[in-house]
């Protein structure tokens, strides 16, 4: 059990701990000092702050890797350069185009890509809407001597008020219903994929393939579950249909830092990965020494020289060239040269 402790990384837990800690900083500030939140939320907070903690661990551990830190510094160091305010830009049409509307899947398939933008988006909004409500920084309350207005809070501040019943109050608070229903379509047509296609089958895994979308479902079922009991039954199986919503949701987010999802996270990270691709097309490509053709940017090929070094790589050819200076079809005719070479000085091209 203690080499379990001994394993882990030291600088990953401690931004993990200062993660944790942040956030439950914020909780305490945006509910007024717990003022605004709901005792019967604290489940959900519990995983909250056990999903943070891994992915927050993970992250840093991923970005110790040799490739992903350099990624990350350099696209740091062009994001803050004299290009900055171009390069927001730049990031927040990215974010919009590949995160919010999920639009580069759209190439492979218009059909992968309306499950891929139905899933994330019904995902996002439930995210958008549920967070605030377990951090406690909405609030909904009625007050003495009025049962039929509400009055909602925003970080303990009062933000308007909607009567109950009220075209206004259905769309808040069936805000989740709508998620479920988007959520569903989303992973049935992916499930749908992945149960059809000869290729997926073969090559995909139980748990990182499946059981992300029948958790989603399971999710989003026992969800409209809740909404289906005070609407239609009277709260009759409200106790069974919120523990069991509960349960399902507190798995998934002990599961969220070590399962697929965590690419969610890690999708972010592209858009510094989009800045170092522009950032070396402006400085120049590389030219293939064999075939003569640009097959990468400079920059790239450079860092690539110095991260293979670093890692105990070494590329370096007699003549002070870089077997990283050929493309990859330089690199195979290379290959191909070589063994011709090694055959004609032992006499036998065959056998």
């Amino acid at each position: 059990m203690f080499k379990l402790f001994q394993t882990l990384n030291r600088i990953a837990v401690i931004k993990a701990t200062i993660a944790v800690v942040f956030v439950a900083f914020l909780v305490l500030l945006g509910s007024r000092d717990l003022q605004n939140f709901d005792p019967a939320l604290i489940s959900y907070l519990i995983g909250t702050l056990f999903a943070v903690f891994g992915i927050a661990y993970r992250y840093s551990v991923w970005l110790q890797r040799p490739p992903t830190r350099l990624y990350w510094r350099r696209s740091m160091s062009f994001l803050f350069s004299k290009d900055f305010i171009q390069y927001v830009l730049r990031s927040i049409r990215l974010f919009f185009k590949n995160i919010l509307l999920q639009r580069f899947i759209a190439h492979r398939s218009k059909t992968r890509w309306a499950g891929h933008f139905l899933m994330a988006i019904g995902c996002l909004l439930a995210f958008a809407i549920t967070i605030p409500l377990t951090f406690g920084w909405i609030h909904f309350e009625l007050r003495p001597g009025d049962d039929v207005t509400y009055y909602a809070k925003v970080f303990g501040f009062d933000a308007g008020t909607f009567p109950l019943g009220s075209v206004q109050a259905f769309v808040a608070f069936h805000g989740l219903v709508w998620c479920s229903f988007l959520v569903i379509i989303g992973s049935v047509m992916m499930m749908k994929r992945r149960v059809t296609d000869g290729g997926l089958i073969a090559t995909q895994s139980f748990s990182e393939d499946l059981l992300p979308l029948i958790l989603l479902i399971a999710i989003s079922v026992t969800g409209l579950g809740i909404s289906y009991d005070y609407t239609f039954l009277q709260g009759k199986t409200y106790q069974f249909m919120a523990v069991t919503h509960a349960i399902v949701v507190i798995l998934w987010l002990v599961w969220l830092p070590f399962g697929k999802f965590f690419h969610i996270f890690q999708r972010l990270a592209q858009l510094g990965a989009n800045l170092y691709k522009h950032e070396g097309e402006r400085r120049g490509m590389a030219t293939c020494e064999h075939t003569g053709q640009e097959f990468a940017t400079q920059l790239h090929v450079n860092d690539l020289k110095t991260l293979t070094k670093e890692l105990g790589f070494d590329y370096d050819k007699k003549d002070g060239r870089n077997h990283l200076d050929l493309s990859p079809e330089g690199k195979r005719s290379a290959l191909a040269k070589a063994h011709f070479e090694a055959r004609k000085e032992s006499g036998k091209f065959f056998g």
